[in-house]
This record gives structure tokens, sequence and C-alpha cells, in this order.
């Protein structure tokens, strides 16, 4: 009889990748990734192209304030459930269908001679999607072991950026072909993938208690964060959330108008702009994941932190060559640059999701997730909104140095709340 040759065990970080908790991450990063790109990438290319001011494209930045004061209502998401699928699975296909009707419906405006209709809808995405993410960052936080906090938010998070092709550079390109009204309908309908899945997935187990109460809702996940820090502790983490990716998020608030300005085509912007930012951002997060197996979350935020940091100087760069025609080189170097940041960006926010959720309590998820993710998106909503004022008296220059500037004292707060040499456990 002949011996049973040996199978040497997969290694940890190939058992992690390859399950199922990981495909589900693709699907949630690629649901939450969509309405958001739609509009920071195509609303402004959209508003650009209908002969809007550069001031007014940056105010509509506010309109995205539901990501900012989602934590207002998720204990009502925490505390009651549909009728239907549970009490994740039913809140994500009702917010994924809405968002199918409200993105199909933007593009039957016209910006030039309805924006107050264009605003008011584009704040219903905004705020479909922002109570979206409430649910699926609870669920995703309840799906993944602890193990795989830092891998499952680093598919998450690529899957988000892989969803921003679809408004940032398919729309783009099939906008020079099609009228608006088609673009918002084939976008809107890549929703659907992620209503698929929330019919298809089990509800997770820690999701099926609720709070008893919507005072219990309400109160309990913000006095148990600030008992658990200590007011002073617990208001630099707060702090560190809304500083963290300030810089890098204000650097790309008017991003394809600043293309748009360099001289470079829609069409070019579509294909290698979006492209060159997509496999950078992929591979690096993916690597950047299974990295933090070994490296920690806490020493990922540093390390993932300063390549987020430098290579905003990339911008620096571009706008030094100044606008002219889009010949090689110059593609070239936008390439180069989007990808670069594209990288820092997708190291820097997989360890800071991961490490936002390994910060909540597993009992008040939903509700500690959506307070800080709202941190982290008010510089996108509120001080992005600034930008176009920012960059018509500053210049694209002198607007990049003071983004570079602006992420210094998110990586200096790293010093208080993730220490190099400590690895704080999860409050579970």
């Amino acid at each position: 009889m002949s011996p049973v040759p040996h199978v040497s065990p997969r290694p940890p970080w190939l058992q992690a990748l390859l399950n199922r908790r990981m495909l589900i991450c693709i699907l949630t990063g690629f649901s939450s990734g969509l309405p958001l790109y739609l509009l920071l990438n195509l609303v402004p290319a959209w508003l650009a192209t209908e002969g809007l001011s550069l001031k007014l494209i940056g105010a509509f930045a506010l309109t995205q304030f539901p990501y900012a004061w989602k934590f207002l209502w998720a204990p009502l998401l925490d505390r009651y459930a549909l009728r239907v699928l549970g009490r994740r699975r039913g809140w994500m296909l009702l917010t994924q269908l809405l968002l199918v009707g409200a993105i199909a419906a933007l593009g039957q405006l016209s910006p030039a001679q309805q924006v107050d209709g264009v605003m008011l809808l584009t704040a219903l995405v905004a705020f479909l999607s922002a109570t979206q993410d409430i649910v699926l960052d609870a669920f995703r936080r309840e799906l993944l072991p602890e193990i795989e906090l830092g891998l499952g938010n680093a598919i998450h998070v690529n899957a988000y950026r892989v969803a921003g092709l679809v408004p940032g550079s398919l729309a783009l390109i099939l906008s020079d072909h099609l009228p608006w009204s088609s673009v918002f309908l084939i976008t809107a309908l890549f929703m659907l993938p992620g209503a698929a899945m929330s019919l298809m997935v089990s509800e997770p187990r820690a999701s099926t208690t609720a709070p008893r109460t919507l005072r219990a809702a309400v109160i309990e996940p913000f006095q148990e964060f600030f008992n658990r820090h200590g007011l002073h502790s617990a208001l630099l983490v707060l702090l560190f959330i809304f500083a963290y990716k300030l810089g890098d998020s204000l650097c790309t608030a008017l991003a394809t108008p600043f293309y748009i300005d360099m001289g470079f085509t829609k069409s070019e912007i579509g294909v290698i702009a979006k492209n060159a930012g997509l496999w950078p951002g992929v591979i690096g997060g993916v690597l950047g994941g299974i990295w933090m197996l070994r490296l920690g979350i806490n020493r990922a935020l540093w390390v993932f932190g300063v390549v987020q940091w430098v290579t905003i100087l990339g911008f620096v760069g571009l706008a030094l060559l100044g606008p002219g025609s889009s010949d090689f080189m110059r593609l070239v170097a936008l390439a180069g640059v989007i990808g670069a940041e594209a990288l820092g960006m997708g190291l820097g926010t997989t360890a800071f999701v991961a490490w936002m959720a390994r910060t909540t309590h597993p009992a008040y998820t939903a509700t500690q997730l959506a307070l800080f993710t709202s941190l982290m998106a008010t510089p996108r909503t509120f001080i992005n909104a600034s930008a176009g004022w920012l960059v018509d008296h500053l210049g694209w220059l002198s607007f990049f140095l003071l983004c570079f500037v602006l992420a210094i004292p998110g990586m200096l707060l790293l010093l208080k709340v993730a220490p190099w040499h400590e690895q704080k456990d999860s409050p579970a």
C-alpha cells in the first residue's frame, strides 16, 4: 500500500483569502463605492460639461452631508428590523433598490435648467448611500472574525475602488456617445449585484440581538465608547478619525475638473487616469491586507499613512506641468501620478477602516461605526466644499501644497491613538 502523500497546509493568509466571507466583502465594497464615486466623479464631470462654474461644482460637495451625519439615524437601524430578511439584510436590500431608482432619475434632469432639482436628488442619493453604508459596515463587522478584519476590509476597500470604474471610467466614456439619461441608467443597474447578494447571504448571528429600546440604541453606544476610553482619549480618537485622511480627501475633491483644466479629454480620463488608478490601488490594498496579518493594524496606519501622505506631491508635479496638449509624455505623467495616489489612498484607507472596525464594541457595531465613518466623511463633505473657492484664490499648485500640509496633523496623532510599539486588543 503506497503511502498517502503529505499535503502541506495552506498558509494562514491564503486560508483567510480563499473563503466565502471575502467574496461577500467584494460585493459589499462594490455596492458601497458605486454611489459615492458617482457623486465624486460622474456628477462633477456632468456639471462641468453642462457649463456650471467651478465654485458651484465645488459647492455640490455639500449634498454629501448625510455621510457626515449618518450616526444620527444609525441607532434606528440598530433598533428596528424590517419584517423580511432580518435586521441587516432587510435594510441592505431596501437601500440598494432605492439607489437604483434615484440614480436613474438623476440623469433625467438638466443641470443648467434644474440645478435645484439636481442638488436635491444628489442629496437623496447621498442619504441612501450613507444609510446603506451604516448597514454594510455593521454587517461586515459582524461577519468577519477578528483575525480577518484587516484582510476583509482590504478586500472591501479594493472592491470599493473597483466600483469607481463604473461612474469614473465607463460612464465618462459612454457620455461621449450616449445621452446623460442613458449613462445614469446604466450606472444605476450596477447596484443590482449587491441587491442579489443581500438576498443570498445569511444574517450574521451577532445581528440577531437588537437593543431592547430606542433609548438603549441611542445612548449606550456613545456611553460605552467614552467610558472605555475616558473623555480625553476618546476625544483624541475622534480628532484622529477626522484628520487622518483630511489632506488626501481634499486633494482629490476636484480631481476630474483638474484633469479637464490640464487639457485631458473625458475619454482619456476614463481610459487612462481611472484604470491607472485602479490596479495599483487593488494590488497594493490586497498586499496591504495580507501584510497587516503580520504587521498589525497600528503599524500599518504608520507605514501606509506615510505612503498616502507623500503621494499627494504627485499632484503638485502635475500642476507644475500646467495645461497643454495631451501628448504621450503628459499621459504617462498623468497615469503615474494617479497610480501612485491610488496606491497611497488604497493602503491608507485599508488600514484606517480596519482600525475603526477594531475600535468598535461588538454590541454597538452599527452606531459606533457610523459615528467613526461620519467623522471620516466630514472633510469630504464640508471642507471639500471649499475646494473650488481655494483653487480660485490659490491656483492648483498652492492648493495641492496646502493639502500636503493638512495631512500632517493626522500623522502626528498616531503617536497617541496607535503607537508603533503598542497593539491594542479589540474591545471584544
